[in-house]
């Protein structure tokens, strides 16, 4: 098992990053063939805590069966796409990608 996870920095404009990132998710079942009631990924937003907010604001969290099929699904043409995306709705600076394996 293998977990994509997308952080997003705190965005310049909320409201406009929650629309670009609802077609964001309409892009992802798009391109890559997910269906539009199939949720195989979690999202949370951030909150505000003692400290104040906290420097992301939305994580997307997405597992794979293995390295080879987050691979593939990395280096497919639909998921590049999809890449490409989540760096234009991130105004806040570039999401932090990272790929982990759950214990």
């Amino acid at each position: 098992m293998m977990n994509l996870t997308v952080l997003y920095p705190q965005p310049n404009d909320v409201d406009q990053f929650e629309s670009d990132y609802a077609d964001h998710i309409k892009l992802l079942h798009e391109k890559t063939g997910l269906p539009n009631d199939a949720k195989p990924y979690a999202v949370t937003r951030f909150l505000s805590g003692p400290e104040g907010k906290p420097p992301y604001y939305l994580m997307f969290c997405m597992p794979f069966d293995s390295g080879e099929a987050l691979n593939a699904a990395m280096t497919s043409p639909g998921m590049q796409t999809v890449a490409a995306d989540a760096g234009r709705i991130s105004t806040g600076g570039a999401p932090m990608v990272l790929i982990g394996q759950p214990n």
